[in-house]
């Protein structure tokens, strides 16, 4: 299995990150081929027409089998380095991918941010959402591990049920 996380924050290595590692770590399997791409590593080429290296990076994320898209909440949304990245993609860019949007914050004044915001701009993409976002408080990191658990697990569930009932319907 293919996974990637798409890091929207403009700080690297930032407690977005970690967040959106530990879900994904609780949540797949080994052995997983993940690549975490933080945009703040590419400020200049994420805003260049062309670019090699964002093209390079896009068909990366679009041949992902699992996606995790994270940001911090910059004014009740996911922050504009997100948005420029997703925006290079066509329509239904991201069919076959299946995308969790993860945002974070400093309390829960903005926790609809990634099922309002975010999750409709990845299935416009053609992404699987597989049930509500992941909006993170950042002063319970210290619960990170407890939380993301709890995440995975829902996130594993809808995953399962959606994969049996693959089974038994018509096949294209």
């Amino acid at each position: 299995m293919k996974a990637s996380i798409v890091v929207g924050n403009p700080k690297p290595q930032s407690r977005t990150r970690a967040v959106a590692e530990s879900l994904v770590q609780k949540l797949v399997t080994p052995p997983c081929d993940l690549e975490v791409i933080e945009l703040a590593d590419h400020t200049q080429e994420v805003f260049a027409w062309p670019s090699e290296t964002m093209a390079a990076l896009d068909a990366r994320v679009a041949e992902s089998d699992l996606v995790v898209l994270a940001s911090p909440t910059y004014k009740a949304t996911y922050t504009g380095l997100l948005k420029a990245f997703l925006d290079r993609y066509p329509a239904n860019g991201l069919a076959g991918v299946t995308a969790i949007p993860v945002l974070t914050g400093a309390d829960l004044t903005h926790s609809m941010g990634a099922d309002v915001h975010l999750a409709p701009l990845l299935m416009e993409l053609g992404a699987t959402v597989p049930g509500r976002g992941l909006y993170f408080v950042m002063s319970c990191m210290d619960q990170l591990e407890k939380i993301t658990e709890e995440a995975a697990d829902r996130y594993a569930a809808v995953i399962g049920r959606t994969a049996r009932l693959y089974e038994g319907v018509r096949q294209i």
